[in-house]
């Protein structure tokens, strides 16, 4: 997992959790609803990205 992605994740993840309290403090369950899901998506490509470097790990380097 690149530098970038885990950049990328974790902005979504804060965008998401800024727009959870932003819909709750003005009452707004629809604006609430999508920053929630913004931060399970984020959630979850992390965990997929784990997933990933843990088998990347378990290859062998090329040339042998």
């Amino acid at each position: 997992m690149g530098v970038g992605d885990k950049a990328r994740n974790k902005m979504q993840q804060i965008q998401g959790r800024m727009r959870a309290a932003t819909g709750s403090a003005i009452d707004d369950p629809n604006m609430r609803a999508r920053g929630r899901s913004d931060e399970r998506i984020a959630h979850l490509k992390r965990a997929g990205e784990k997933v990933k470097d843990a088998f990347r790990s378990r290859r062998r380097p090329r040339g042998y």
